[in-house]
């Protein structure tokens, strides 16, 4: 018996180094963005940025706190993203080459990144600043800084410009539950499209289905459904 067990207790180191060295490969790879030659993505709560041809990744930020949702700007030279320090989320923009990170917006409730104006001039983003209910709304800020404005849209959750930035494609709706499969309820996302003329909208017509993050692509838009 006393053989048998120390047999077992030898093998236990080597068993746990393999399970170790297994680990060591699987990585979470979270919120990608794509310019011409580049793509960010989300890492152990860090940003990573890597050549679009492959190759090594470089950690772009390294602050104490979670950095996501990064964007490049459209000419590729800078990403915003959303950035979790002293136990707040704001906007904050870095070179694409590096850098140290440029706050934007102060708030104490949270300001997510979502994209930028087609000029690569502001930066779009959620917050719930001045939101009467459970959905926020859409803001610009200057990448150069300034105070945020708001976009002439009652409420709204996520969104992405024309190209010529004069109509919005965009969520309407909250929900605070989005990982319900087959989710039919009142809370279902739409996406409308919105002329920020005058705040007229269409509708993208759905039949009771989830749909979500709209993107143009010419005069066409693309988005996710269940």
């Amino acid at each position: 018996m006393r053989y048998f067990a120390l047999a077992a207790l030898a093998l236990a180191p080597s068993s746990l180094l393999l399970t170790a060295q297994n680990l060591q490969q699987q990585f979470l790879f979270r919120t990608p963005a794509i310019s011409k030659t580049q793509i960010v993505f989300e890492y152990a709560n860090d940003l990573w940025i890597v050549s679009r041809q492959g190759g090594e990744a470089n950690r772009l930020t390294s602050g104490v706190g979670r950095e996501f949702n990064p964007h490049f700007s459209p000419d590729g030279s800078q990403v915003a993203f959303s950035g979790e320090y002293d136990g707040n989320i704001d906007v904050y923009v870095i070179r694409a080459a590096g850098g140290v990170p440029r706050r934007l917006t102060c708030h104490p409730g949270p300001d997510i990144a979502i994209g930028w104006t087609p000029d690569g001039q502001r930066i779009l983003f959620n917050s719930r600043r001045d939101a009467f209910a459970d959905s926020g709304q859409l803001y610009t800020v200057a990448a150069e800084g300034s105070l945020p404005e708001p976009l002439p849209l009652v409420t709204a959750e996520d969104g992405a410009y024309s190209n010529d930035a004069s109509h919005i494609a965009y969520v309407p709706l909250f929900q605070w539950q989005a990982a319900w499969k087959r989710y039919r309820g009142g809370q279902t996302t739409k996406i409308w499209i919105a002329d920020l003329k005058d705040s007229s909208i269409v509708k993208i017509p759905r039949e009771n289905s989830n749909d979500f993050n709209p993107m143009w692509v010419g005069k066409k838009i693309y988005f996710l459904s269940d």
